[in-house]
């Protein structure tokens, strides 16, 4: 007889998690803390576009939805760099038309609620808050946001999918020893804003580009959507000389936009509105170990491992947990005692290595798309990969196009090769001989 299921969390991993369990038999009970948002009329300010990259297809892929999702997605083949002085670069992502696919993080987490409704299996209940989790018994307590009443849910399998700032984890935290908790916030903050689309909803930016407006100590980025809009995320510190802190003012906040993204300033009419009204969030680094107890409770997602968004990988780590636990699932036929260990030893690593790359990206992002020898260091890396493809796979592409690959072994590859390129890029005339087959045999040489 398969086991009952619990978890806690019905956003973009919890419902996913629920499709996997369902499809293997397994009787499964989501219980969410928020209202159910496909009855709510949605608004931006919180949400930041996300962007689904060969990871989460492979998630998706695995219980037969990929199509559902696709139809809610745009592909972005590249980084549409805005300079400050008007000019723009096109940097591509991969090679062969490669992509990164930009959705609405509401969109696909009412997509996969109604996926999981449609299963057999799964039942889920909204506004219900996790108050207490019993490790003894796998009894769990939520109280109803509206009534404030209190019910007890029991069961075999406990999943704490609740966001970074999980109460299951937090609830499980203070029956643990030893339970170890890192958390870290970024002296950036974002705010969400709107490019709207034009007079007969056609896109004002190029539609198949993530749109980044690379300053030094802050950017923004754009993201396109169905509808011919783009959703705009402004990252910017919440103090010093060019900060949040610092925009206070209508007028302040026109002068800083016109001054910094001239282009975009005049494709956003409701600026100083979205800018008052949207909120401006701070953005967190969750590490913590153990992520099982007892071998019937585990954490996922970003309840196990929250990261910034500058490698677009949050959603698709998180899915991509999905798939190593169901294959752990088939490979040791539900056995939990195997399974959770199991799941711990290998997704751990690769959480923590996310995290990190998640914020090395960030620099990049921000400072070094605009500078010219970044430029340059990524075009020699490129022709190089392209000559020799068993050598060398970009670190972008290790991490986004390559799901074989897992992230623990891409940071190792990308310290190494970062190493190489710093010498290359350290020879004398680089500039006028990158092209040549003497760079080819000098990365060679130090390729061992």
């Amino acid at each position: 007889m398969k086991k009952k299921v619990t978890i806690v969390g019905a956003g973009l991993v919890g419902s996913l998690l629920s499709i996997y369990l369902s499809k293997r038999g397994y009787k499964v009970n989501v219980f969410e803390r928020r209202a159910d948002m496909r009855l709510e009329t949605m608004s931006a300010g919180r949400s930041i576009n996300l962007a689904l990259s060969d990871r989460g297809w492979r998630g998706l892929e695995g219980v037969g939805i990929a199509d559902d999702i696709k139809k809610i997605s745009i592909p972005m083949y590249g980084r549409f760099i805005h300079h400050k002085d008007g000019k723009n670069v096109y940097q591509p992502y991969g090679k062969d038309n490669q992509a990164i696919y930009s959705v609405s993080r509401a969109d696909i987490n009412m997509k996969l609620m109604d996926l999981a409704e449609q299963q057999e299996n799964v039942n889920i209940q909204f506004n219900k808050k996790c108050t207490l989790i019993n490790r003894k018994d796998l009894a769990i307590t939520f109280e109803d946001n509206l009534t404030k009443e209190t019910s007890l849910n029991s069961a075999d399998l406990l999943f704490g999918a609740d966001g970074a700032f999980a109460s299951s984890r937090l609830s499980i935290q203070l029956q643990s020893d030893r339970f170890e908790y890192n958390q870290h916030y970024i002296d950036c903050g974002y705010k969400e804003l709107i490019i709207p689309a034009g007079k007969n909803g056609e896109f004002l930016l190029d539609k198949n580009s993530l749109h980044i407006w690379p300053r030094g100590s802050f950017m923004m980025i754009a993201l396109p959507n169905p509808d011919g809009n783009f959703t705009c995320t402004l990252f910017l510190p919440f103090e010093g000389e060019k900060s949040f802190s610092n925009l206070k003012t209508d007028k302040q906040v026109e002068d800083f936009f016109k001054s910094e993204f001239s282009d975009a300033f005049t494709l956003m009419p409701t600026l100083i509105s979205d800018f008052k009204t949207n909120a401006t969030a701070s953005l967190v680094t969750v590490k913590c170990f153990p992520w099982v107890f007892d071998n019937k409770i585990g954490l996922i997602g970003d309840a196990a491992h929250a990261i910034v968004p500058f490698y677009g990988q949050g959603m698709n780590c998180g899915f991509e947990d999905c798939v190593v636990l169901n294959e752990l699932i088939e490979k040791h036929n539900d056995d939990w005692d195997i399974i959770f260990p199991e799941y711990e030893q290998l997704r751990k690593p690769d959480g923590d290595a996310i995290a990190d790359l998640a914020i090395a990206n960030f620099v990049e992002m921000r400072d070094k798309t605009a500078d010219p020898k970044f430029i340059l260091q990524k075009k020699i890396e490129a022709k190089f990969s392209q000559h020799y493809p068993d050598k060398w796979i970009p670190l972008y592409s290790m991490v986004t196009y390559s799901p074989h690959i897992r992230y623990s072994t891409a940071l190792k590859e990308g310290q190494k090769q970062q190493k190489i390129m710093d010498e290359i890029m350290a020879l004398n005339n680089i500039e006028s001989i990158w092209e040549s087959d003497e760079i080819e045999s000098e990365i060679l040489k130090r390729i061992s």
